[in-house]
């Protein structure tokens, strides 16, 4: 049986939802989907500048696994910029 997953802490609600390059019709671009973790890891170590042992003391979560979450954004983010795709953050 798996391990019970933690509840990890997200302070941070966004008010934009999509993110996309411009002059393509959102209908037209496949999309990338960030999910409310991962943009919290972004919020914050690159917003609020907090090393990875703090930021993920703040997400109640262990530095290794806050460190999977961050580069698991990372690679989304740069896989929507190279590919020229649109990034959906959860709701």
């Amino acid at each position: 049986m798996p391990r019970p997953r933690l509840r990890r802490r997200i302070c941070h609600s966004p008010k934009i939802f999509f993110f996309k390059p411009q002059g393509i019709p959102l209908n037209e671009l496949e999309y990338i989907e960030l999910n409310k973790e991962e943009l919290e890891s972004l919020r914050l170590t690159e917003k609020l500048d907090l090393e990875q042992i703090q930021a993920a003391k703040k997400m109640n979560t262990s530095q290794s696994t806050f460190q999977r979450i961050l580069s698991s954004a990372r690679k989304k983010i740069a896989l929507a910029i190279v590919e020229g795709k649109a990034i959906r953050i959860e709701q």
